[in-house]
């Protein structure tokens, strides 16, 4: 293992990793509603959370170009700081206006995830990016586990106030901030810092195996993830139509993309579930206080997220070792999966137990992170690998726009401003209707194959297109 593959990779895995740990995020709600900050859940769930959505739509886009444009190191710095900034008020914050503002920090951080996934590749060579992806990936996941045991153990064991996990938390984005400093600085990036290379260059960019995409499992805070094989041909373009040019070069590919009806259906769930997810991601906290309030009973929100995020994980890894046609039964799988997945958001706002709600929800996560996994393979098996961060961030940014309509209409003070578990139900039928769906689409393509008799259809293999 050379100095060189090993020192970006081991400053990369502190920075995820401390980036990660938060011991406070799983109790958030219960913070801002308690005696720290005294907010009331209407201005919590209604007036401070939608603003995460918000920015994070507006800022997603331009961010992937700057990521680009500043050679990934930067935008790393910029997500540290927003951070840092983002729990300095929240430890200092006493009124809603202020908790706007840092939710708008943190929809930046958010957004600048995208140059922690991509600046890797940009530093170490082709024949290390397995290993890294995997690295990266499982420190994430790690820290984040780690953050929320420790979170839980310090509140029901130690009786450490709230105040002082988030103490904890700045601390380790302080670390992770300096960590990010001493990152190397890419000398080329996707599009506009691309080096002319040799025919020998270009064959070394082999395309990523799919197994690679099992070794990082998905997260709704994960959202766009770049691989050096995804460098296109675009030279080194510093004059004022580099920016033209990249965005010809974007449209271009996104109809080549999508002119694929198996990309397109697995996009479309990508996209939907997507939003649905992070929906309740966001707002569980809220429902888990109505049913229990933290207030008058010890809650166990950390372990919750620990186990959920442990079990997601592992679901994720499990479904790189199961053979099924998906191309045949694809459809008909989400439309089952998406079932549980409703069944589940139906038995936390119907039932209003805090142990069935925490075991559905862990079973939600667990269900989405696998479901995630094999569409990120399946759409990889129908895409040129150049085009893997261009196809992800779209369906991201769909995901986003609609989550943006549903906390509009549903969520914000603005719009309905619903009760929690009314929101809750809208979202389990969300889901039924997604199951909907695609049990139509799948009884559709089954019944057409079988009308046409495309047996090659159903016994062909799915291989992943060289870029």
């Amino acid at each position: 293992m050379s100095e060189q593959w090993l020192y970006p990779t081991i400053l990369l895995c502190i920075y995820g990793f401390f980036c990660s740990h938060r011991p406070l995020e799983p109790f958030l709600t219960a913070f801002l509603m308690g005696p720290d900050k005294n907010l009331t859940e209407t201005e919590v769930v209604s007036k401070i959370y939608p603003f995460w959505t918000y920015s994070y739509l507006v800022l997603l886009f331009p961010v992937f170009l700057a990521t680009d444009y500043l050679r990934y190191k930067p935008v790393i710095i910029v997500q540290a700081v927003s951070f840092i900034v983002t729990y300095a008020l929240l430890l200092k914050a006493e009124n809603v206006g202020t908790m706007q503002l840092l939710e708008c920090f943190f929809g930046l951080a958010t957004a600048t995830e995208v140059a922690y996934y991509s600046y890797i590749y940009s530093v170490v060579e082709p024949s290390h990016f397995q290993r890294v992806t995997g690295f990266c990936r499982s420190v994430t996941l790690l820290g984040s586990a780690i953050g929320s045991l420790i979170g839980q153990i310090l509140v029901s064991v130690a009786q450490v106030p709230l105040f002082y996990l988030g103490i904890i938390t700045l601390v380790s984005f302080c670390i992770g901030f300096v960590a990010s400093c001493f990152l190397p600085m890419p000398s080329k990036s996707l599009f506009f810092h691309q080096r002319e290379r040799s025919s020998q260059d270009e064959g070394a960019l082999e395309p990523m195996n799919c197994s690679q995409l099992f070794e990082k499992p998905e997260e709704p805070e994960s959202k766009i993830q770049l691989s050096a094989d995804e460098r296109t041909t675009l030279k080194d373009n510093t004059s004022s139509s580099g920016l033209l040019a990249v965005l010809k070069m974007l449209w271009s590919d996104f109809l080549e993309c999508y002119s694929s009806s198996t990309l397109l259906a697995w996009s479309v769930w990508w996209a939907l579930s997507t939003c649905g997810y992070i929906q309740v991601i966001n707002y569980a906290q809220p429902l888990w206080e109505k049913i229990l309030p933290s207030k008058d009973f010890e809650i166990y929100n950390g372990y919750v997220e620990t186990i959920s995020t442990l079990l997601g994980a592992f679901a994720a890894f499990v479904v790189g070792f199961v053979k099924v046609s998906w191309a045949v039964w694809g459809e008909l799988a989400l439309c089952i999966f998406s079932v549980v997945i409703a069944v589940c958001v139906y038995l936390m706002d119907t039932i209003r137990n805090i142990w069935v709600c925490y075991t559905s929800y862990m079973l939600f996560r667990a269900t989405y992170m696998l479901l995630i996994t094999i569409a990120t393979y399946q759409i990889a098996a129908n895409l040129s690998m150049k085009r893997y961060a261009l196809v992800f961030g779209v369906n991201t940014f769909i995901a986003l726009f609609l989550e943006t309509l549903l906390t509009v209409i549903v969520v914000d003070s603005a719009g309905l401003g619903l009760d929690i578990f009314v929101q809750f139900l809208i979202y389990a039928s969300y889901f039924a209707a997604i199951a909907v769906i695609f049990f139509i689409a799948g009884l559709y393509k089954l019944f057409k194959r079988r009308g046409s008799g495309g047996q090659n259809e159903l016994t062909s293999t799915e291989t992943v297109p060289e870029a």
